[in-house]
């Protein structure tokens, strides 16, 4: 299951709640203003640093950029649309609205 976050982790709880749910080896995908969450120095950063011992984490590189974010922290992964839709076809989508 791919677990989709489009909410900033500073104006909700949708990262920590998915984080709390999604099972060991789940990728997780920020997009969107979710992508905030990639960002080094953050309050976000230490959730997704311990994250990414036990998921695969995805930022799209568009919506970074859309935002003017480029310090991603060491181990996500940034990906295009092609990765985006790469990972869609892999898994079944969980969306965390």
């Amino acid at each position: 299951m791919l677990y989709t976050i489009n909410k900033s982790p500073f104006s909700t709880n949708n990262l920590e709640s998915a984080l709390g749910i999604a099972p060991a080896g789940a990728p997780i995908l920020l997009y969107e203003d979710g992508v905030y969450g990639a960002v080094e120095g953050t309050r976000s950063a230490a959730l997704i640093q311990a994250a990414l011992s036990d998921h695969p984490v995805f930022a799209l590189e568009a919506d970074l950029e859309a935002r003017g974010l480029s310090k991603v922290i060491d181990g996500v992964q940034v990906i295009d649309y092609d990765g985006f839709v790469e990972l869609v076809e892999q898994h079944d989508v969980a969306p965390w609205l």
